[in-house]
């Protein structure tokens, strides 16, 4: 793994559209899905953070409903 590589995996946030990417969303997709609360975040100031904890909870529980 690249030094960029392990910063990443040891972040506890993503950005919105990184996490939207997964999701195969485009950046402006991903900040609607947010504001419609699809995408789990929390606000810090201004900035906006998605929790990697709660999305991939969010995604694993998807298939449960």
């Amino acid at each position: 793994m690249t030094d960029r590589t392990e910063e990443v995996d040891s972040r506890l946030v993503y950005e919105v559209p990184e996490a939207g990417a997964l999701l195969g969303l485009n950046k402006n997709a991903s900040y609607k899905a947010a504001r419609r609360g699809d995408i789990p975040t929390i606000r810090i100031g201004k900035l906006l953070k998605v929790p990697k904890v709660a999305f991939h909870a969010m995604i694993n529980g998807a298939g449960a409903k």
